[in-house]
């Protein structure tokens, strides 16, 4: 039961630290897709709680905003941001955290610098990868872009989440030198 209500708050956790970066301002493109640090969570996520615990705080911060809470970077909220240019990339937070969370899980961490080295690794493939496909689908479907246009409306946001990258690579190492016994999602499945 313990162990239950553990994963249950570092859940909500998660989903009210998805919130708090919404505050941070977002910077709109003419994409239709803005700039936010809300990814960050979302490799943070799979990188600290592991592949189920990370889709379920995305998934409970996606309902939230579907309700109608306005915790989207820029005070957005509701159903209707599920029909904008970035739904293909709000709709894969769920996965991206999975798969950085598996990815994490099946890669080696014995020591601080090889748990900051497997989070990048697995921020690049879940936080970034996964999350920019979905995107260019996203922008394709809803849009009305080209596969190429798509593509190269992407690459915009790559250099800033490379950099979420490194920093979520950071707080990982950090989380290992001050609590030593922490699990990067080897507990859960």
């Amino acid at each position: 039961m313990q162990d239950r209500n553990h994963s249950t708050a570092l859940i909500a956790l998660f989903a009210a630290l998805m919130a708090v970066l919404g505050l941070i301002p977002k910077i709109d493109l003419p994409l239709g897709v803005p700039i936010t640090l809300q990814t960050l969570g979302v490799m943070l996520a799979g990188c600290l709680l592991g592949p189920r615990r990370a889709f379920q705080a995305m998934a409970l911060f996606l309902i939230a905003v579907a309700i109608g809470l306005p915790l989207l970077s820029g005070g957005r909220g509701g159903f209707g941001v599920f029909t904008t240019p970035a739904a293909g990339y709000l709709l894969a937070w769920p996965v991206g955290a999975l798969v950085a969370g598996w990815i994490m899980r099946s890669l080696p961490v014995g020591s601080p610098r090889r748990v900051a080295l497997s989070a990048f690794l697995a921020s690049v493939v879940g936080g970034l990868l996964v999350i920019h496909a979905s995107g260019v689908v996203g922008l394709m479907a809803i849009a009305g872009m080209s596969p190429t246009q798509a593509l190269i409306g992407t690459t915009a946001f790559v250099p800033g989440d490379l950099i979420k990258c490194v920093l979520t690579a950071l707080v990982c190492h950090t989380v290992a030198r001050g609590l030593p016994d922490w699990q990067f999602g080897k507990s859960n499945a």
